[in-house]
């Protein structure tokens, strides 16, 4: 299947959860991380129990500082 992370393809085996994509994109600091799944904010706490969908537009936003 296939899902869009910041809207670049990203072919997926079927059944992931959206901490699997997480960890096959090299995200293991969740610290200011935030994500949205077609257009919803999904909290952190469900990310290991939320199934990622085909042609899911995943939407990754790290919060960064500086002036």
């Amino acid at each position: 299947m296939v899902c869009y992370v910041n809207d670049t393809p990203q072919p997926l085996a079927n059944n992931w959860l959206l901490a699997d994509l997480l960890a096959s994109l090299g995200q293991t600091h969740f610290r200011g991380l935030a994500v949205a799944v077609n257009d919803q904010v999904i909290p952190q706490a469900a990310w290991g129990s939320y199934a990622v969908q085909p042609h899911d537009r995943v939407l990754l936003i790290r919060a960064t500082q500086g002036g």
